[in-house]
């Protein structure tokens, strides 16, 4: 199965070389597709030097500024379905998602799973150990809130570690997302489960950014503590007509 990983970048000129030799490194049929949203760092220039190494392996998506992670993705995957991608993977490209659970991730779609979600809060998954008690508390909090609203079984609904089957990627009416910020995660996976999807959860630890500084902000935590409620309505079609309740978590 070829797998192409799609890594939203701002500011990554330290961390994106050394990403890309560690998933070349893995037993598996990559393509790597970057979406420099115009880095001022110069993060775009170092993922042309990538793909001019990388023929065929690397591609570049320049954009003309920060638009956000959700138009990130949504291009990105555009893009690679039109390449003929068989699954599409999403990842942060700061080292907090290890690259060598993709292969796990992969086995897991293998088996039938139609998405396979990096979970932090599965059996064998964690968090930073650096991390400080409240902010623990706020992603597991995170966590809770929007599982208990959106009637979620899945463990965890903000990850930013997914690989999907490109047909169910087809399958799903992506147009309709509007969240920006990191509830676009939420909304998306929502999407995924009121179609009835089969999910799996791969454990993994979640590890603070190497280099560079974190994206989260006060705005974006808001945004989506509100933004939880408009999914759960905006959505209500689908949750009737996908019958929610034949979900299948592994």
């Amino acid at each position: 199965m070829q797998i192409t990983v799609i890594l939203p970048t701002y500011n990554e000129a330290e961390n994106l070389p050394v990403l890309v030799s560690a998933l070349f490194s893995l037993p598996l049929d990559l393509r790597l597709l970057v979406v420099d949203d115009n880095s001022p760092d110069g993060t775009g220039r170092i993922a042309d030097e990538l793909a001019q190494n990388h023929p065929g392996r690397v591609s570049v998506l320049h954009r003309v500024g920060k638009l956000g992670l959700r138009t990130a993705y949504l291009e990105g995957m555009q893009r690679a379905i039109a390449d003929g991608a068989g699954a599409i993977a999403q990842m942060d490209a700061d080292f907090s998602h290890e690259p060598a659970r993709l292969v796990e991730m992969a086995a897991a779609l293998d088996a039938g799973a139609d998405v396979a979600l990096g979970s932090r809060y599965v059996p064998g998954g964690s968090v930073d150990e650096r991390w400080p008690l409240w902010r623990k508390g706020l992603s597991a909090f995170g966590n809770f809130y929007a599982r208990t609203i959106l009637g979620f079984k899945l463990r965890d609904v903000t990850t930013g570690y997914r690989l999907w089957r490109t047909e169910t990627l087809r399958g799903m009416p992506l147009g309709r997302i509007r969240s920006s910020g990191y509830i676009f995660l939420v909304e998306m996976a929502y999407m995924a489960y009121c179609l009835g999807y089969q999910f799996a959860q791969v454990p993994i630890y979640f590890a603070d950014r190497r280099w560079g500084k974190s994206k989260m902000s006060l705005k974006i935590q808001l945004e989506a503590a509100f933004r939880v409620w408009q999914v759960r309505w905006n959505y209500r079609d689908l949750h009737r007509a996908g019958q929610a309740g034949r979900l299948a978590i592994s």
